[in-house]
């Protein structure tokens, strides 16, 4: 099944496949334009350096064919085949543009794709369609990028200026008047599917590396290709020397991609130390606490020992206390310097954005980034906890359609929320609170008000009141979330999630979440004390949580 890319998405091509000969198809166009689809070879200052690398229609191949013109086929507009292995060193960027030539803008395209094919099976997608774009008149779809690995991002980003601009930002100059040199005709290669007049070409099938072919004598027929079928290589003659295809490109020190990172690779890649996480467990049965602190989906941080710091969630290395090592770090390397060496880039690493392409991912403690657009389903946030966000994202606030206090006109505790929609990455975060994402797979659970950042719109919730005497303002509201989807819960510091039992209770402003199938009372203690201010009783409110094995709360480390 095709992994579908949204724009800015990047993905490494080995998660993608296992393949380095692959296909790469384009379908665009719109009525009564004629759009021209290219690949720019780009050297490490992502400049075209070498014409040669220019391809188009008039310039069909690479020099050593690493990167060839196939023309439209199977259902695309245009098509190409890239040989990763074969690309060489001074290569660090293949873009591959689509220009329109004459009149139109990009804004009037209809639906169209970027897709890789390997071994004859759709591997990744880029859709997009001209609601994306306004005035643009050339557009850079796609790119290959080397970065340690061979890896493909999805772009989208337009020029008005159309081919002239984009030769421009690439480092090019667009030739007066030029005779375009003839081209002698040759025979297709034997991996592009064979012409048809009634039906589409079938899917290219050399995705798979192959052994390698021996060149076949010129009298010789070639015999049909079948598609999705492995090549079977021929012995040479004594006489012929066996093709040579090249030594794979040398990996020289890599340069940052241009393209701002709004998410990362779609698939779970292999953490920093090699150590790759466990699957994800199955859903929680009903009425059994949710893994607090973790990521959606994934297994419940092991449990702190006293005094050690708590591990952080999602596989991610807890940060050391100022002016220490971080964990596993040799000693006398400076703090912020990797081993590997240092560097402006090297300590930027060290807190790049963490992505695991699910809709909810936590960045650190503080800071956890929702992804819009997957599946179409809206959030609700706490006003003003927006500290960045990419991407096309529409905030509604109080006004015409929305209840800007959904919350605030029932509890009085004046939460408002907003709406977020659209296609993007939105990043959350709220006076350094700790964040816990927390997913519910049919289950219920209730969250004190206050302590709410956000949640999917698909969850259902209500506000209930518990009154007491003693509680500031008279009584606790608290959220009760039910159905499939993931509630943000905020605390100070890290959290203790208990079990129920009789004699548990808990200070009102401690108590961050509980069960919903928990009962809750309001149990107030007087003490008299000798150095009691005068008026002031001492009265202190605790909450008494009463339920069935398997019942639980949970309290952060603060209290007023």
């Amino acid at each position: 099944m095709a992994r579908e890319f949204q724009r800015g998405h990047k993905a490494r091509i080995g998660d993608l496949t296992p393949g380095t000969d692959l296909y790469v198809g384009v379908q665009i166009g719109g009525p009564g334009l004629t759009v021209d689809i290219s690949c720019f070879g780009l050297d490490a200052d992502e400049r075209l350096s070498d014409d040669r690398y220019f391809i188009f229609f008039n310039q069909p191949k690479s020099p050593e064919e690493s990167i060839q013109l196939l023309g439209p086929q199977a259902g695309d507009t245009e098509s190409f085949r890239v040989t990763l292995e074969r690309i060489p060193a001074h290569i660090r960027k293949l873009s591959f543009t689509a220009t329109i030539d004459g009149a139109g803008q990009m804004s009037q395209i209809g639906p169209g794709y970027i897709r890789i094919v390997a071994g004859g099976e759709e591997v990744a997608r880029y859709a997009f369609d001209g609601s994306e774009f306004t005035t643009e008149r050339a557009v850079m779809l796609g790119d290959f990028y080397l970065k340690d690995v061979w890896r493909f991002a999805a772009v989208g980003q337009g020029f008005d200026g159309g081919l002239e601009a984009l030769l421009k930002n690439f480092g090019g100059e667009v030739a007066e008047e030029e005779p375009a040199a003839a081209q002698p005709q040759s025979t297709p290669p034997p991996f592009a599917p064979p012409a048809q007049a009634s039906a589409p070409a079938p899917v290219p099938s050399f995705g798979v590396p192959a052994a390698p072919q021996a060149p076949q004598a010129p009298e010789v027929p070639q015999a049909p290709q079948v598609p999705l079928a492995p090549q079977v290589p021929q012995v040479p003659p004594a006489s012929q020397p066996a093709p040579s295809f090249g030594a794979p490109a040398a990996v020289t020190p890599q340069q940052m991609h241009s393209v701002p990172t709004m998410v990362a690779p779609m698939a779970p890649t292999t953490p920093p130390g090699g150590v790759v996480p466990p699957p994800a467990p199955a859903p929680a049965l009903y009425g059994q606490p949710p893994q607090f602190g973790q990521a959606p989906g994934q297994p419940a941080p092991a449990a702190a020992s006293p005094g050690q710091p708590y591990p952080a969630p999602h596989g991610q290395q807890p940060p050391a206390p100022y002016g220490q090592q971080p964990p596993g770090m040799v000693t006398g390397v400076p703090l912020g310097v990797p081993q590997s060496g240092g560097g402006l880039q090297a300590a930027v690493n060290l807190y790049k954005e963490v992505a695991t392409g699910r809709r909810w991912t936590s960045q650190n403690h503080q800071l956890v980034r929702v992804d819009l657009g997957q599946d179409s389903a809206p959030v609700l946030a706490r006003q003003g906890s927006m500290v960045m966000y990419q991407g096309k994202v529409d905030f509604s606030y109080k006004g015409a359609g929305f209840a800007g206090r959904i919350v605030g006109n029932a509890t009085g505790q004046e939460m408002q929320l907003m709406r977020c929609t659209g296609r993007g990455q939105v990043f959350l975060a709220e006076n350094s609170a700790h964040l816990h994402p927390i997913e519910l797979q049919g289950d219920s659970i209730c969250v004190s008000a206050e302590r709410v950042l956000a949640f999917d719109e698909s969850l259902r919730y209500e506000v209930r009141r518990i009154e007491g005497h003693g509680i500031p303002g008279g009584a606790l509201f608290t959220m009760v979330f039910q159905g499939t989807g993931t509630v943000v819960v905020m605390t100070h510091g890290t959290p203790v999630v208990l079990p129920v039992t009789p004699t548990t209770f808990a200070d009102s402003d401690a108590i961050v979440a509980w069960s919903a199938a928990s009962q809750v009372i309001v149990s107030s203690q007087v003490r008299l004390r000798h150095n009691a201010y005068p008026g002031h009783s001492g009265e202190s409110v605790n909450l008494q949580f009463r339920g069935a094995p398997g019942n639980f709360i949970v309290v952060q480390p603060y209290e007023l």
